[in-house]
């Protein structure tokens, strides 16, 4: 038995305590909006009839935002300044 994209994103959320609200928030990280009743819709069980699969685009995006908010943002690259 397999995990879906919505069963990864549950355990992700028990296991970080992330409210609906964290989770708006960790989207907005990396310009992605999402409502609250979207989440509540992926939150559902699968047999409900407003369930909604959870996508992997979704899902990437939260985990990219994830990354930002656990770690903070990626630091500035130096660049080797070039002397003529």
């Amino acid at each position: 038995m397999a995990l879906t994209n919505n069963d990864i994103f549950k355990k992700l959320r028990v296991a970080h305590k992330l409210t609906n609200d964290d989770i708006v928030e960790i989207c907005a990280l990396v310009d992605f909006r999402v409502s609250k009743s979207e989440l509540g819709a992926i939150f559902r069980k699968e047999g409900h009839e407003k369930y909604k699969e959870c996508g992997d685009q979704f899902l990437r995006n939260f985990l990219d935002g994830l990354v930002i908010h656990l770690r903070g943002p990626m630091p500035e690259k130096k660049t080797k300044s070039s002397k003529p």
